[in-house]
């Protein structure tokens, strides 16, 4: 397969790694849903003194997720929990039900999404796409307390 001629990539940049940082970032849920991380992740990444490097995300459960996913339209995130409670629905004949009916379908939805995430850090900045955000996504219906690992690798300033 030919390369395509419109494509473009701008040079390659080298940074030497001088640092990384680490913190816990504990976020309640409200329940099934997503909670928008993305202000308090660039606060860490400011916090940091970040400048060029990488981020990654690692979410400390296995009935919660991380995803980045649009921001503008909030018929977004409803459309995707409506296709995950389909993926994996409660009442399915799961055998696995010791913390309720949600509890399985939790599980799949985990293993359907992701526990980590890995976002490029440029000039200080996420490099993230304009309307996409960083959200953690509670797949039990009772609120909780999720443990976000953050840690930034690379060069501070």
């Amino acid at each position: 397969m030919t390369p395509e001629k419109h494509l473009t990539r701008s040079a390659a940049s080298t940074v030497q790694v001088t640092s990384i940082s680490t913190s816990l970032l504990t976020a309640p849920t409200p329940g099934r849903g997503f909670v928008d991380l993305t202000a308090e992740v660039a606060k860490f990444i400011k916090d940091v003194h970040a400048r060029d490097g990488a981020l990654t995300l690692f979410i400390r459960h296995t009935s919660a997720s991380l995803t980045i996913q649009e921001n503008a339209d909030p018929s977004v995130l409803l459309d995707l929990n409506t296709a995950l409670a389909r993926l994996a629905p409660e009442g399915a004949g799961w055998t696995h039900d010791t913390e309720g009916p949600d509890d399985m379908p939790a599980h799949v939805k985990t293993m359907l999404t992701q526990t980590s995430l890995h976002v490029p850090v440029l000039n200080g900045k996420l490099a993230l796409g304009t309307w996409q955000a960083i959200y953690l996504v509670e797949h039990r219906s009772r609120p909780h307390r999720r443990e976000i690992v953050l840690q930034f690798i690379g060069e501070t300033r």
